[in-house]
This record gives C-alpha cells, sequence and structure tokens, in this order.
C-alpha cells in the first residue's frame, strides 16, 4: 500500500457542543416554568427551588472533593435540582426538598459512575423516591394561592376543569407543571437550538392520546383531552425528562419505541390506576426498558450478511 493512514483514538469526529452547554440552554429553558411557578404560588417557590438546587449542588460538590474529582461546573447537579423543583409542591417541607436533592444526586446519578453511567433519571428518581416514603407531604397542594384536588383529581373525579386555567397554569398542582404555556415556550427554545428533537414527545404525546381516546371513556370529547394533555405533568415531562440524553434510547427507532411506551403507560396508569397521575412512574419503568428497547432496534451493521459472515471488498 502507497498511502498512509493516521489513525488517532476516538473519538473521530468533534463538536464545538459541550456538556456545560447543553444543561445551560436546558436551564433558560425551564425559566419560563420556573418564573411562572413562582408567580403563581409565591415566594415559597423560590424558597424550595433554591433549596432543592442548592442540596444537589452541594452534594456533587461534597462528592467530588472526597473523590478528588470535580465535575459540578458542567451544570448537570444545577438541572437535576431545578427539574426536581419543579416536580414538588410548595408546601413540601425543606428538609425533604433536601434528602430528594442528595438523593437524586448521591444515588441515583454519582452511586452509579456519574453523569452518562446513571439508569435512570436522577429527578424523577428522587421524585418517586419522596412519593414512595411520604405521601402525605408529595400529594399535598393545599397552599395560599389554591385549595382542594388538583384538576386531574377532579377530571378522575367526574368534575369539570377550566381548560383554559390548566392552559395557563392557574390552578394547583406541582411548582413546575401547571403552566403549559411556560412549558411549551421553554420547548420551542430546546427545539430551536437542536437540543431535542420531536421524536420522543411526539411519539409519547400521541400515543397518549390515542390512548385516552380508545380507553377513556369520552371518546374524542376537545375539553378532555384537552385537560388531560394540560395536566399532570405530562409537558414537562415529555419534553424535559424523557428527553434526557443518558436515560433516553440512542436509536431513532428505539426512540419512537420508547415515546410510545411512556405513552401506554402514562395512560393505564391514569385511567386504570387508583391516582390521577402516571408521568412521573413511566419514565421512570422506560428508562429500565432502555438497554431492551436498544438491544432490538440497533441498526445493521454495515458489510456483514445474514448469519455473519463478512462481505469481502470486491477487487
Amino acid at each position: 500500500m502507497s498511502e498512509l493512514y493516521k489513525v488517532s483514538s476516538n473519538p473521530h469526529i468533534r463538536s464545538k457542543v459541550t456538556i456545560s452547554g447543553l444543561m445551560l440552554a436546558v436551564i433558560i429553558a425551564l425559566m419560563p416554568a420556573a418564573g411562572f411557578g413562582i408567580y403563581n404560588f409565591g415566594s415559597r417557590a423560590l424558597v424550595v427551588i433554591l433549596v432543592t438546587v442548592g442540596s444537589t449542588v452541594a452534594t456533587e460538590v461534597l462528592f467530588g472533593l472526597y473523590r478528588k474529582k470535580m465535575t459540578v461546573t458542567d451544570l448537570s447537579a444545577v438541572v437535576t435540582g431545578l427539574l426536581l423543583a419543579l416536580n414538588l409542591p410548595v408546601t413540601i417541607p425543606l428538609w425533604m426538598a433536601v434528602l430528594g436533592g442528595v438523593f437524586a444526586i448521591l444515588v441515583v446519578k454519582l452511586l452509579f459512575g456519574g453523569l452518562g453511567q446513571n439508569f435512570m433519571n436522577p429527578a424523577l428518581g428522587a421524585r418517586c423516591f419522596l412519593l414512595l416514603s411520604f405521601p402525605g407531604a408529595m400529594t399535598a397542594f393545599d397552599c395560599d394561592a389554591y385549595s382542594g384536588a388538583t384538576p386531574l383529581a377532579a377530571l378522575k373525579a367526574g368534575e369539570q376543569v377550566n381548560v383554559l386555567d390548566m392552559f395557563t397554569g392557574r390552578v394547583s398542582g406541582t411548582i413546575g407543571e401547571t403552566s403549559v404555556l411556560a412549558l411549551l415556550a421553554g420547548a420551542c427554545l430546546l427545539l430551536a437550538l437542536g437540543v431535542i428533537d420531536l421524536r420522543i414527545p411526539g411519539s409519547y404525546i400521541a400515543t397518549f392520546t390515542l390512548f385516552v381516546i380508545l380507553f377513556g371513556g369520552r371518546g374524542t370529547e376537545p375539553a378532555y383531552l384537552a385537560a388531560q394533555l394540560s395536566g399532570g405533568g405530562l409537558m414537562l415531562g415529555a419534553f424535559f425528562m424523557a428527553t434526557d440524553y443518558v436515560t433516553r434510547p440512542i436509536t431513532v427507532k428505539g426512540q419512537y419505541v420508547f415515546g410510545v411506551i411512556l405513552g401506554l403507560l402514562t395512560g393505564i396508569f391514569r385511567i386504570f390506576g387508583p391516582g390521577a397521575e402516571g408521568v412521573s412512574y413511566a419514565i421512570i419503568l422506560g428508562n429500565l426498558l432502555v438497554p431492551l428497547i436498544e438491544k432490538y432496534t440497533k441498526p445493521k451493521a454495515f458489510g456483514y450478511r445474514k448469519g455473519g459472515k463478512r462481505l469481502e471488498r470486491e477487487k
């Protein structure tokens, strides 16, 4: 051979995109939902956000000092803390918010190897941990601004709900899930920047909508469908947590399959389950299925025949 080939270590294709840049984009995209949550629920919401983010960042810093490897500058701990805070009720005791932040970073993320090694979304893992440990505090949505059941709980009980209030966010719920308008504004930013695409959110929402039409008992009733789509953190989960780079499938087909599974699970939990919610558990269970999804959706290796015999280059 007359040609010389220079081989270097991977990665062979490099990009100017950085982890901290991606995380900063997510933080900015979450600002409309966080800002509306503070407006909607008052200064207590800001305190919960600051305490939760502070606990996630502090946990990562302390672990980094212990391991002599500091990773907090990638901003992933800030994103985890912010997402967790937006999934908490404004009335939660602050020590529970701290416990959730520590659990998200230490147990779900760092003990499994850090960013890129966690098997489920840390914020949702912590939320489910708190739901199982303190169900009363995690489902107490009465506050100075609102009292009574959440719109989804009222809908499940057969009561009428105000869809416009659900879309704008003037309802009870967790800090960041109430305003679909604010969440969609942040999602549009992530889509415009190319941080996420519509494969998972689109297939998730479409599958859930079809499930509700078939099994919700009200067919294609517009108000009922709009209420189901606007409530329970569906938009927060679909655009900001199901699209997590680490815990979603990497294959294109797998991402569509993942979205369909999330839609089916959310529909099952909401329509047939005892509670009115289902997004958090659906995404967590979907995360656990990702290795299996990737196994059966990986593309065929180029240059191999069926049976494993390698194709030889023509001379």
